[in-house]
């Protein structure tokens, strides 16, 4: 339902709940306000064009008119995107056209309206929310922490299908138009306003007056006041695009680097670089029109739909973490890491970073506590380099972190995770030490392999063990496996599994056991690429076989950059706990032995001395394996031997109740292993 105030003066919205209200100002702006009923977050969904076309109607009978303003008057959300649920219901070609066009055609009215059109953004501004406001002939945003915009589209197997590929080129540029929807990032406020996405970002209280601002500066600049003029004058002219031979090479350079990174597994990339270069060389009209087949051909295809399943998999696991954590909970206000390596400063970083909580970070000497601080430091460092942090905010996160040689101020921590190699001993004393100076904390490991079970058995308060299993390099990892022993309180995995949220992982909840879930179906995976090796497959050509089936990276660059050590420290929990069908091939034990630990040292299956853009096998690995390559076998047999083990042993595990369902196995697969989620 539509409302609309009374069209005039110092008028006021209607109490009657609707998706729009209609406001007019003292000075003759119309303000449509968005907030759709019943929804955290607005979202485009079926009944939003009519909607939207019965209050522009109204907007129409105003005259003498300053501005149309579209604002939202949901926190938090301007428009987060379409609604998916429309996109699945979508079975056709002919459906899904018709969801673009339609689209297409509700943001040309806007376009082409004759006075300035301009979004006010307060919040999440995503697909076609973004859609929205590039057809809106300016842009202002707030600077909250929630404003957020970008064109997501391609996470799901999609593009954008509401004139976004045709807009955001000619507003932004092509190369960065390019980089924003094909990597479906989010910019912040003021990201968003370096790139020429918005004009102008300012503080909540002030984002109307900047919108009525904004429109009389357009207004000014020109009689001749259609949205096209005004959308011209903003075209990035760099010199790369500027001429045609300029963007033949952008966009041949941009298709061989998606060749590259996706191995042509997911058609939504190829497709957007098609759309915006048919609308760049052959017109608007034509490339709305490719726009609109290019999305209705992949709504229907096999990869968006598995896409869109896993997008709704992950949202029903986060609704039933609100419902684990409906019963008030104390949320962990100070956190304690032990090690402060790699992994406990990734931690660390991500605990400070995203859930915003005090942090403090223990290891033996002050050499291995800075080596963690100077980590932590140049993960911040790297973002305030591209911008996406500012150095207010990097050193208020940084004022979160303190670091000790001893357990000092461990005693008002209520998490402490430990973050040391695989030795029980060493995990257990820890457990004690802990125990000693604060008997209420959360105590939660990161082991990989360990069950926590057996660390818990010093535990006094055995309710308050925990695994929290994080994957490496932990900032761009997203899943956090949550191990819960039979002892394990709901208290205490209803805390972990909020805190998880709250650092921006997607979590699953799993059983404990050797190896709990992920570990587990990796190391038949791995087993099987160092049988393919011992018979004589070269390392390459498996790590090759692997990525063409879909994983990002082979299982030997893998292990390269886990550690090949810890790969030896967990083999022993697995091959104790299920026998020989776990056992990885006799001549592997001795590469750690040998010095060769991966990455980390630079000696690894790989060479890393930097002379070549091209990771190349250390080919004297041979040699200390014993092994010959040469064996020929084609890449399909290669995958299928590797993957159907790990299918085999998740299946093992589901029998088993390691894990509740096959949901979470997929999504642990998925999101903690990098399995290929477009097969299903």
């Amino acid at each position: 339902m539509v409302t609309t105030t009374k069209l005039q003066q110092n008028s006021t919205s209607s109490e009657t709940k609707s998706s729009f209200t209609l406001k007019l100002t003292d000075d003759n702006y119309a303000i449509i306000y968005i907030n759709i009923e019943g929804e955290s977050q607005n979202t485009l969904k079926v009944e939003f064009n009519n909607k939207f076309n019965e209050i522009l109607k109204q907007v129409d009978a105003i005259s003498n008119l300053n501005a149309v303003i579209i604002t939202s008057d949901k926190k938090d959300s301007f428009i987060a995107g379409a609604d998916i649920t429309m996109l699945k219901a979508a079975d056709t070609e002919e459906a899904a056209f018709s969801i673009s066009q339609l689209g297409q055609q509700l943001f040309t009215q806007l376009e082409n309206r004759s006075e300035p059109v301009i979004a006010a953004i307060d919040g999440a501004c995503l697909g076609g929310g973004l859609e929205l406001a590039l057809a809106c002939h300016g842009r202002v945003c707030t600077d909250n922490t929630s404003t957020r915009l970008g064109l997501p589209e391609v996470q799901l197997g999609l593009l954008p299908g509401g004139g976004g590929t045709q807009r955001l080129p000619r507003l932004i540029g092509i190369a960065n138009a390019l980089d924003l929807m094909l990597t479906g990032k989010m910019l912040s406020a003021r990201r968003a306003m370096k790139t020429g996405l918005v004009d102008e970002v300012v503080a909540s209280a002030n984002l109307i007056k900047a919108a009525k601002r904004l429109a009389r500066t357009l207004k000014s600049q020109t009689n001749d006041s259609t949205a096209k003029k005004w959308s011209i004058s903003r075209i990035k002219n760099w010199l790369l695009e500027e001429n045609r031979w300029g963007r033949e090479l952008l966009f041949s350079q941009a298709r061989k680097r998606l060749q590259a990174k996706t191995g042509g597994h997911y058609p939504a990339p190829e497709y957007i670089v098609d759309a915006v270069e048919i609308g760049i060389e052959r017109g608007l009209d034509k490339g709305y029109k490719a726009e609109s087949e290019l999305f209705a051909k992949l709504v229907v295809s096999a990869v968006a739909k598995e896409l869109i399943n896993i997008f709704f998999a992950t949202t029903e696991m986060k609704k039933q973490a609100q419902q684990l954590t409906l019963t008030p909970i104390e949320p962990f206000t100070k956190i304690g890491i032990l090690g402060a390596g790699l992994m406990g400063a990734g931690i660390a970083f991500t605990s400070i970073d995203k859930a915003k909580v005090p942090v403090r970070l223990k290891d033996r000497d002050d050499k291995s506590v800075l080596s963690g601080l100077r980590h932590i430091y140049q993960l911040f460092a790297r973002r305030l380099n591209r911008k996406s942090i500012s150095k207010i905010d990097m050193s208020d996160k940084l004022s979160l972190i303190t670091a000790t040689t001893d357990y000092s101020g461990f005693d008002n921590c209520d998490l402490v995770i430990e973050a040391v190699y695989e030795n029980l001993e060493l995990k257990q004393s820890m457990l004690t030490e802990i125990e000693k100076i604060n008997k209420n904390a959360v105590f939660a490991s990161n082991t990989s392999s360990i069950p926590i079970t057996e660390i818990a058995q010093v535990s006094k308060n055995p309710q308050n063990v925990i695994g929290l299993h994080y994957f490496s390099p932990v900032e761009k990892m997203p899943l956090l496996e949550v191990i819960k022993t039979a002892e394990t309180s709901q208290q205490t995995i209803a805390r972990s599994v909020k805190f998880g949220y709250q650092q921006g992982k997607t979590v699953i909840v799993v059983n404990d056991g050797p190896g709990f879930y992920t570990s587990r179906i990796l190391a038949p995976y791995m087993n099987e690429a160092g049988f393919l090796l011992s018979e004589g497959v070269a390392i390459d050509a498996i790590d090759g076989a692997l990525k063409q089936f879909g994983f990002p990276v082979g299982p030997f660059n893998l292990l390269d950059e886990v550690g090949i050590d810890v790969g030896t420290k967990i083999a022993p929990v697995l091959v104790n706990a299920f026998g020989k069908r776990l056992s990885p091939p006799d001549n592997f034990t001795k590469l750690a032995q040998l010095g060769r630990l991966g990455r980390k040292n630079k000696k690894g299956f790989y060479l890393y001395n930097g002379k070549s853009k091209q990771k190349q096998v250390d080919e004297t690995i041979y040699t200390d394996l014993g092994i010959t390559p040469g064996t020929q076998m084609g890449s399909e047999q290669i995958a299928e031997r590797c993957v159907l083990q790990m299918l085999n042993e998740a299946a093992l595990c589901l029998q088993e109740k390691i894990i509740e369902n096959p949901r979470d196995g997929d999504i642990g697969a998925i999101f903690g292993l990098g399995f290929p989620p477009f097969t299903g």
